[in-house]
């Protein structure tokens, strides 16, 4: 954890606790190097599903193009968080009512994920006197075994996700003949997996770029997506940012006038959040010990989403203010639990934790993405965490 995680983890009351810390210097510093490893004609958007917080969204503000949003309620979010930056609005499901906003709100661009949402959008435009931009998603099926090591198909096999190639042909045909006179076709989106290292993301681009090219209209954006790599079993280990710009500066230089665009969320975000809380209780159960801290999974789901331990750092607290004993672990390792009243509300199992003590700090790193914001908050109704974003001017503190 950085300098500043650690010393407001221990600073904080254990009536603040649970608490997510965001260093958002660590942030910047890592978006600036993802933005340095890309050439001209790759253009960088977050995908504010990862991780929606305001001051989260305006830290990278000056590293990223635009921001893609995947509901009406995210689009009315980031445009008030970063407002008149570039909105891509994505997803399955839109509703009439979220296109007509997304209109309202003067995006520009819409990836279409069926031949029901182009008609819907076409008419919606049309209505509105808007001429608005359109990149066909599409499923593609990729036979060379890039999307195999993925963590999270989301094309190349049946999903509500994007069209069939078929399918997104007719729509193509559909933008360039005239039909919908207030749709431009712009492109193609293909977002296929997640947890993908670079060689394996670059071998999806290709594939995405080679397709949309070979369509025989013009096409000025392929965009191909994010789910890059981000490794919970060992957080020092990250995604390959240079080795990948250099492929997609390669694909750029092969294919004059075209620009890519990435839209990664997990891989920006996750590196600056940070989980803290308190061992609660420390007991053993059939032979294996269990540090019971504050808080849980209905904070921090993502290890329970993934089936993964969360990685984390003991901080020790040599204070005890009860007059009863405090409980302490015998073993070397110890399984960390959450409070509610569910066997799956584990964090993490069996963590080099040898002499943990109630009143210990725990503290669960990449916790910057998918973590809050997908959380189940209210059951049992434990009290909500704080919210304190690090930075080096004054700090900014929130409520649950």
């Amino acid at each position: 954890m950085t300098p500043a995680v650690h010393d407001r983890s221990l600073a904080l009351t254990s009536a603040e606790l649970p608490a997510y810390l965001y260093d958002l210097v660590a942030l910047r510093t890592h978006a600036a190097a993802v933005r340095s490893a890309f050439p001209e004609r790759v253009e960088l958007y977050y995908a504010a599903k990862a991780n929606p917080e305001p001051e989260i969204l305006a830290a990278l503000g000056p590293y990223v193009d635009g921001y893609e949003v995947s509901s009406g309620g995210e689009l009315a979010h980031v445009a008030k968080a970063v407002p008149g930056r570039p909105l891509a609005f994505g997803g399955p499901g839109k509703t009439p009512d979220e296109v007509t906003a997304a209109l309202e709100q003067g995006v520009e661009r819409f990836h279409v994920e069926s031949v029901y949402e182009l008609r819907m959008l076409g008419e919606l435009a049309r209505r509105a006197g808007r001429r608005v931009a359109v990149l066909a998603r599409v499923n593609l099926a990729l036979s060379d075994g890039s999307l195999a090591g993925s963590s999270l198909a989301m094309g190349g096999r049946p999903t509500p996700f994007g069209m069939d190639p078929e399918q997104a042909l007719e729509v193509v045909r559909a933008l360039t003949d005239g039909t919908y006179p207030n749709l431009e076709l712009r492109g193609v989106h293909a977002h296929l997996a997640s947890g993908l290292e670079a060689p394996e993301q670059l071998a999806v681009a290709e594939a995405i770029v080679a397709w949309a090219t070979g369509l025989g209209v013009p096409v000025a954006e392929v965009n191909v997506g994010g789910g890059m790599h981000v490794d919970y079993a060992d957080p020092d280990r990250r995604f390959d940012w240079a080795a990948y710009g250099e492929g997609l500066a390669r694909l750029t230089a092969a294919h004059p006038g075209l620009t890519l665009r990435i839209e990664p969320g997990r891989a920006l975000t996750a590196y600056c959040g940070w989980y803290a809380t308190e061992v609660l209780d420390v007991k053993r159960s059939h032979g294996e010990e269990f540090g019971v801290v504050r808080g849980g999974t209905h904070h921090l789901r993502t290890p329970a989403t993934k089936g993964h331990d969360q990685p984390c750092s003991v901080l020790t607290v040599d204070g005890w203010p009860h007059p009863w004993p405090r409980p302490a672990a015998e073993d070397e390792h110890v399984t960390l639990a959450g409070q509610l009243c569910t066997p799956k509300d584990v964090l993490a199992r069996r963590v080099p934790a040898a002499g943990l003590r109630a009143g210990d700090r725990v503290v669960f790193a990449l916790a910057g993405a998918y973590a809050w914001n997908i959380s189940h908050h209210d059951f049992l109704m434990h009290p909500r965490p704080g919210f304190h974003f690090l930075d080096a001017g004054p700090e900014v503190t929130t409520g649950p």
